[in-house]
């Protein structure tokens, strides 16, 4: 029999078309509480937790006192697109491409058990995926190997059976950390040269693109 293999998920940006949507509701709760930040900032910091995101944006010097209430007004901004997320293009025919294949199909999230939720809905792919690692589950996110690492253990493989398909820097460092092999996708707006340095063994263009040339794919590779 076969040695079970992982195929590990990011979603925001790598399943689900949300990364703009993230960018333009943190630059709003930032602005509602005086802070002035970059949109095109806020777009490379996205993929950080909530916490981590606002610290890596404001730095030391600000009132971390403030934090709960930047994280909460962005939760209900964001909160107002839960209905209509847009899964990126051949996403779920991805996901169950691979189960086909035999791979275990985990969700490695820096979201919280709501809004996966949401995003679990928008791909609509939940027969094929065995389970989640969300921000709740993890005391620290990416780019710590945590989420990647309690993905990998739901799934029960070791480092080398398993493979991570994320969209930022954060994803790709977090998966080099666990010792999986980290594959990028463009779809989440962060360049091609970024994704290569932060570990990327390949990179597609988004799900679709990936889904063309899985025979081609470190997941043929594994198989």
């Amino acid at each position: 029999m076969a040695t079970k293999r992982a195929a590990i998920f990011d979603v925001d940006g790598t399943l689900v078309d949300t990364n703009h949507l993230h960018v333009v509701t943190w630059w709003e709760a930032f602005r509602q509480a005086g802070h002035r930040v970059p949109m095109r900032e806020i777009h490379r910091a996205v993929g950080l937790s909530g916490g981590d995101l606002i610290e890596h944006l404001l730095g030391d010097e600000r009132d971390p006192e403030q934090d709960d209430r930047l994280s909460a007004a962005h939760h209900a901004l964001y909160g107002t697109y839960f209905e209509r997320l847009p899964a990126l293009g051949a996403a779920g025919d991805l996901l169950r491409a691979l189960a086909g294949r035999g791979w275990e199909i985990v969700l490695a999230t820096s979201a919280g058990d709501a809004e996966l939720t949401a995003l679990r809905r928008a791909i609509d792919a939940d027969d094929v995926i065995l389970g989640a690692a969300s921000a709740d589950d993890v005391a620290d996110g990416k780019p710590a190997p945590g989420p990647v690492e309690k993905a990998r253990k739901l799934a029960g493989v070791p480092a080398d059976r398993a493979v991570f398909v994320g969209d930022t820097v954060w994803d790709m460092k977090a998966a080099d950390r666990d010792g999986v092999t980290p594959v990028a996708v463009l779809s989440g707006g962060i360049p091609r040269a970024d994704l290569e340095s932060a570990g990327a063994r390949a990179v597609y263009r988004d799900p679709a693109d990936l889904l063309a040339h899985l025979d081609e794919s470190v997941f043929a590779d594994l198989e």
